[in-house]
């Protein structure tokens, strides 16, 4: 078969378990600070759950394709170079979404939750802006947040240093419980963003496999041919 239906199909599969997947790991801090808090918008666990990269990104950009190549198992879309074309033009919007997934992900897991970087700790304190995003560079990047006995903002550390001397000591380190809000919303976020971080990386790989799929189709203008029926 020049359109391979079955590695079609299993892209579109695949892609669709990656979408559910992303929709609710991106909804899990909303639904937490929801039961935290009784209400929204107020102490999020970050600014970056509100960017949606796993709804909009890892979701809604995803259906398309996923549509598409799903319907490869019913030879409906992937037996001719119209659909080979439209296969691989959908997984470019798949490429686009999963590429926002990953690196909305990446600074997420970079700069932490609100309570290692905000005092105010709400989203009047967010900047959703698309230049901060592009601005983004990989230099900084690091886990201290998470590693860390506390991720308590370098302007406390000096304060907290002077009144507990042993507070922020080798021996106290890799000690997260749910014991605090601060370690659960640190490690709500660790989870979360790493689980949108591979979900993106994945997405990406299966947009791009099936773009080379499509186009070799297309070009090779080979139409995937019925077998006949057997009376």
């Amino acid at each position: 078969m020049t359109c391979c239906e079955g590695w079609t199909a299993c892209n579109g599969f695949s892609l669709l378990v990656l979408l559910l997947l992303g929709v609710t790991l991106n909804a899990i801090p909303l639904i937490v600070n929801l039961v935290d808090e009784d209400h929204s918008f107020q102490n999020p666990i970050s600014c970056f759950e509100w960017w949606f990269p796993g709804i909009i990104g890892a979701g809604l950009m995803v259906i398309p394709a996923t549509t598409m190549s799903l319907a490869a198992r019913k030879r409906a879309c992937c037996n001719n170079k119209t659909g080979m074309f439209l296969s691989s033009l959908l997984n470019v919007i798949t490429v686009i979404g999963a590429a926002y997934c990953l690196l909305v992900s990446v600074q997420a897991l970079s700069e932490g939750p609100l309570i290692c970087n905000s005092q105010g700790n709400s989203t009047s304190t967010c900047e959703f802006s698309f230049n901060n995003l592009t601005a983004y560079r990989l230099e900084p990047f690091n886990l201290q947040w998470f590693f860390n006995d506390s991720c308590v903002s370098p302007t406390d550390f000096n304060t907290q240093a002077v009144s507990d001397p042993g507070a922020w000591g080798g021996g106290r380190r890799y000690t997260l419980h749910f014991n605090s809000t601060e370690n659960r919303h640190r490690i709500i976020h660790f989870s979360v963003f790493l689980g949108l971080l591979l979900v993106g990386i994945l997405e990406l790989l299966f947009g791009l496999s099936q773009i080379i799929i499509g186009f070799l189709g297309c070009l090779c203008g080979g139409v995937s041919k019925r077998r006949g029926r057997i009376v």
